[in-house]
């Protein structure tokens, strides 16, 4: 990674010792804390158990998980491509996702791809890409959005299902060892409140961090969580998953 000593955290922060969303708007906007909480969350769990070797960082950004796999793999390369709305101070390589990788077969351990699927035209060329540069033994640790607004328009292009992502993964030639929804009916309705009601005038912001606070609290509660387990299945907010290549 490129200047990776002039590194901060930035969309992610640890806070009382786990990944969590920053709280500075210029990171992450306000109508977006829950979501950014609820993504923080799998990759907090997920990281330290699956990623390791050398890590491919596709669709980086500001790569605001650097600071927690930086001590897991021992190495990172950066790549994103040309139309991002994001700054790129990291990047090792710009490339565009839709056309073959500049990298040789099996050359990585892990691969992160996050919230980066869904602005892919033509996914399982992207995902046939991730299989070739996985080394045997690989990981691929992914998230993508569902119920959730456009994004970096027009380059927004697909929802998937797990059903989709399955399908995707296993015609590249991974075995999906994690699939699992993030959030569910009640952070779907709360994220659609709270990316509304930030419109109103004087209360509409205020309106918006009281919601998506409240959700917060309530899932993690034993009537919330079983609340979010019985939704999460029929409206998840989006999807997170884990694939190997043997």
């Amino acid at each position: 990674m490129k200047h990776r000593e002039q590194w901060k955290p930035g969309k992610f922060v640890y806070r009382r010792g786990r990944l969590a969303a920053s709280r500075d708007t210029t990171e992450v906007s306000v109508v977006s804390r829950l979501v950014t909480d609820l993504i923080a969350d799998r990759y907090h769990a997920s990281l330290g158990k699956y990623a390791s070797g050398r890590l491919l960082d596709l669709g980086c950004g500001k790569v605001p998980l650097y600071g927690a796999y930086k001590s897991l793999v021992t190495d990172n390369t950066c790549v994103d491509w040309g139309n991002s709305i994001h700054d790129n101070p990291f990047l090792d390589q710009q490339c565009d996702l839709t056309q073959p990788l500049p990298f040789s077969d099996g050359e990585y351990n892990t691969v992160i791809l996050s919230d980066v699927l869904e602005h892919i035209p033509e996914p399982g060329h992207l995902m046939g890409e991730i299989a070739r540069v996985l080394a045997s033994g690989g990981t691929l640790i992914m998230n993508v959005p569902f119920m959730y607004w456009l994004h970096e328009e027009p380059y927004d292009y697909h929802r998937y299902t797990s059903f989709a992502l399955r399908r995707l993964a296993e015609s590249a030639g991974l075995e999906v060892k994690e699939l699992e929804p993030i959030g569910g009916a009640l952070c779907v309705f709360t994220d659609i409140y709270a990316k509304n009601i930030i419109r109103l005038p004087l209360i509409g912001r205020a309106l918006a961090v009281l919601a998506q606070w409240s959700t917060g609290k309530v899932i993690r509660t034993w009537y919330g969580r079983k609340l979010f387990n019985a939704t999460a299945k029929k409206f998840p907010l989006g999807y997170f998953m884990v694939a190997v290549k043997h």
